[in-house]
């Protein structure tokens, strides 16, 4: 742990464990550096030769940090990173001595195990051939912890026969078609100077934190990552005295530890802050690019869960740790900027005549209108059904918020078929001399918009806490390559290329106005307004996955080339097992503590209590025992009503269980088991309010959030 006097300077440290550019120019010849950078920024082969060069002088990079071991660093489709260490070590030579070699060959292809990972049926359990496959345009990195110091090299995952069987293969292969479509559109517009386009995206990551001894009592935090029962404090989030409030000096020190090793690693973590829960915290990075992006918010969960350890408390990334306070979730901002610095969703200081963004922000619209379903679901988890649509996070319901001055050009569009003016932003004046006045931005923000513009990005609020930021990305890269691939087939068939964009935009703008509004999310009113437009409201992540395979979403991914039909049924049926595993273990965990841990504590309280009484009674036959013999039936009574819900817990579980795997083992474990789980949990919540503190077998709430 960093001592609070510990100097470091950010410009010196950070990055050092990366083989980053400026490495590369340094340690490998120009010929190869060139090579390498061609491959990194065009896709131009390497050859095993140039490989060779290039993993020589990072195995002596690594070594010089302390590194003995190297591995392939992937994303399976297990939500979380996996890693297989070969040391440096090859056989040693006559003289006894050890020998350090990494090969071109070591680097470029690894062959894991892949028997094990999820594949959805795409491999059979005893095929067990896997390759990773370096991924050159995200840096390696040296992590240096408990193990010593160790060269990552991440790496896409595919099986023996060429699907993907990871989280990176897709996102590469979704910002290959948003940047091929992006391109067609960019040279239509008289671009002729911009080489390449990609998708950049800034994910803030929301996180709990714990006192570890206190973790370590409660079996749902370790087995399910979220409490399973706890009765409310007398104090929750209602204050409002958290959300931005001054650090406590134990989390400041974590967060400093957090900011230097993720430094280190090249992660540019920008943001800290306490969210609106007790115990609740944040931290955002600069933007990076899309597959970078997706790689450093794996480094940064990884990096706030071990750090947590070492600081005496656990991070939990799980979306609804506790009920009654606010859950934790992923906001992704994302933009698409050219290769010489032109963001695409940047408006400028006149909307309403830049036709270029009107062009993009409309297919945008058409994009997310046409694929709702499907944005939905990449933000579908377990634990993500707990937060949305709870009046915490974006509702269920996909919207686009643009705000009052892109609407207004919208409504312009729509109406008269030409845009004339934009709204300004004006100054914001304090009313105090001494503050000095500034000019506003054009437009509040909204914090219920499930897909929000905001100023020249866009910022999707629904992806959950634990899980990787992917999924949601492949999709968002993926509609939009599709939406400006229809309007180039257009515009490339025009013979009046300024009319038919004009017209295109209005046609764009009319035909997916539905899905523009910038009201409050978390209102019944639009509830019901989201169904007269025909907005689809998916309610579960067990509703939610079909979509993922249905006949539009397949056209779309083999259209572009990321998802094979095969390759997107395999991910449904890991969705499935998922789901259902996930409320599995939760199921089993609350019989568990209910049966070993809750009932015999509330028996031994009753019998206690049931004992007082009679001792009074004995002693003292006229004392008014009415107040005791009330508390003692109430508890009676609701222990009866647990032991009962205890049992039909324990029925649907095992008939879920023994259910063949797939959907309807899902909503199985959906319908039933969760309703059961939530029929034991509100009696027991009742008994802790009632049974002495020091008889109760596991922290309280009040204990796990305000004793931090």
């Amino acid at each position: 742990m960093l001592s609070m006097s510990e100097y470091f300077n950010v410009s010196e440290i950070f990055g050092e464990n990366v083989f980053n550019d400026t490495v590369m120019r340094q340690r490998l010849p120009k010929k190869v550096y060139q090579q390498l950078k061609r491959t990194i920024e065009e896709g131009k082969d390497l050859d095993l030769a140039t490989a060779d060069v290039v993993a020589h002088e990072m195995k002596e990079w690594a070594i010089e940090k302390g590194a003995t071991h190297y591995t392939h660093w992937f994303q399976p489709l297990t939500g979380v990173t996996a890693e297989k260490h070969d040391s440096f070590i090859t056989a040693p030579g006559e003289d006894g001595k050890a020998l350090m070699s990494f090969s071109g060959k070591e680097l470029i292809k690894g062959e894991p195990d892949a028997s094990s990972f999820p594949s959805g049926g795409l491999r059979a359990t005893f095929e067990a051939r896997g390759y990773t496959v370096w991924d050159c345009t995200s840096p390696a990195f040296v992590r240096q912890d408990a193990a010593g110091a160790t060269l990552c090299i991440p790496t896409a995952f595919c099986s023996y026969t060429g699907e993907a069987l990871d989280a990176k293969t897709p996102i590469l292969r979704s910002m290959e078609a948003v940047n091929e479509q992006s391109m067609r559109l960019l040279r239509l517009f008289g671009n002729t100077t911009s080489r390449k386009v990609t998708p950049s995206v800034g994910p803030e990551q929301e996180y709990f934190l714990v006192d570890r001894e206190k973790y370590l009592k409660r079996k749902d935090l370790i087995f399910a990552g979220r409490t399973l029962f706890g009765a409310m404090p007398p104090k929750g989030q209602e204050l409002e005295d958290h959300y931005f409030g001054g650090i406590r000096e134990r989390i400041a020190a974590y967060m400093r530890e957090v900011n230097q090793e993720l430094w280190k690693l090249g992660v540019t973590a920008k943001t800290q802050h306490n969210e609106v829960a007790p115990a609740q915290h944040e931290l955002a990075p600069i933007y990076a690019s899309c597959n970078i992006a997706v790689d450093h918010n794996q480094l940064v969960m990884e990096t706030l869960k071990k750090v947590a350890g070492r600081h005496g408390m656990t991070c939990l990334l799980h979306e609804k740790p506790f009920a009654g306070v606010n859950g934790s979730g992923k906001h992704n901002n994302w933009s698409i900027t050219t290769d010489d610095g032109i963001n695409l969703l940047d408006p400028g200081e006149t909307p309403h005549e830049n036709i270029q963004f009107l062009l993009v922000l409309t297919c945008i619209l058409k994009a997310v209108d046409k694929h709702a379903e499907l944005l939905r679901e990449s933000a579908a988890d377990v634990g993500n059904d707990h937060r949305l649509g709870a009046d915490e996070a974006p509702p269920a319901i996909i919207s686009v918020f643009l705000g009052e001055q892109l609407e207004d050009v919208l409504h312009q569009l729509i109406s008269t078929g030409e845009a004339t003016s934009s709204i300004e932003g004006g100054m914001l004046q304090t009313g105090v001399k001494n503050i000095p006045d500034f000019v506003k931005d054009a437009t509040d923000r909204n914090r219920t918009s499930p897909f929000a513009f905001t100023g020249n990005k866009f910022e999707f609020r629904m992806v959950g806490s634990a899980d990787s930021v992917a999924a949601s990305n492949v999709v968002l890269n993926t509609i939009v390559a599709e939406a400006f691939s229809d309007a180039c087939d257009v515009l490339e068939q025009a013979e009046d290329f300024e009319l038919a964009v004009h017209d295109l935009i209005k046609e764009q703008a009319t035909a997916h106005q539905r899905i523009v509004f910038n009201g409050n999310g978390y209102s019944q009113e639009w509830v019901e307004e989201a169904a007269r437009r025909g907005l689809p409201h998916i309610r579960s992540m067990v509703d939610a996955i079909p979509m993922l395979a249905s006949e539009k979403s397949v056209a779309l991914f083999e259209k572009f080339n990321v998802f094979t039909r095969a390759e997107l049924e395999s991910r449904v049926e890991i969705c499935y097992e998922n789901y259902a595993k996930a409320v599995n273990i939760e199921a089993r965990t609350m019989i568990d503590m209910a049966g070993k841990q809750i009932i015999p504590a509330v028996i031994k309280y009753t019998t206690a209590l049931a004992a007082s009484i009679n001792a009074v009674k004995a002693a003292c036959g006229d004392a008014d025992l009415s107040t005791q013999s009330g508390l003692l039936l109430q508890t009676s009574s609701l222990l009866a009503q647990s032991q009962k819900a205890l049992e039909k817990l324990k029925q649907v579980t095992e008939r879920a269980s023994a259910m063949e795997e797939g959907r309807e083992q899902a909503v199985c474990y959906h319908s039933e088991v969760h309703t059961a789980m939530e029929a034991l949990r509100a009696p027991v919540d009742q008994l802790e309010m009632m049974v002495d503190k020091e008889l109760w077998p596991m922290p309280s709430y009040g204990d796990l959030i305000f004793e931090v």
